[in-house]
């Protein structure tokens, strides 16, 4: 089942918070993302539904298997897409920029040559 882009981008940034500082609640979304609350409520509230995310007593999130799938596959689009780029010579903020639309659009069988052609394997995972 695919899941629209915005869905994507929420988990992807779930990730990196929990990555960054051990725990996410909804109010780091708004702040890592410059988001009004009532956006990310609704956001979450959808994730929760469709089962991507669950969120305890205490407002913290955590992924479901289901979850931590998307948002790790599309990190590591983002982040080897982000890389490659840079490498060709575009400026970070340019290819930064262009990883995130790319990420979402970009098909598995593309990805994974631009992942062969960057030496990596399906389970190399790219740390920024």
């Amino acid at each position: 089942m695919k899941i629209q882009e915005s869905a994507e981008n929420y988990l992807e940034t779930i990730l990196i918070l929990k990555n960054r500082q051990g725990y996410v609640r909804s109010i780091d979304i708004v702040n890592e993302l410059d988001f009004s609350k009532p956006s990310v409520s609704v956001a979450m509230k959808k994730l929760r539904k469709s089962g991507h995310i669950n969120m305890d007593e205490e407002g913290l999130i955590s992924f479901t298997e289901k979850g931590r799938e998307v948002a790790e596959k599309i990190y590591e689009r983002h982040t080897l897409l982000s890389r490659w780029l840079t490498a060709i010579g575009v400026d970070e903020k340019t290819a930064a920029e262009d990883a995130c639309r790319i990420e979402h659009v970009i098909s598995q069988q593309t990805f994974d040559k631009l992942r062969e052609h960057a030496g990596l394997r399906e389970t190399d995972s790219p740390s920024e």
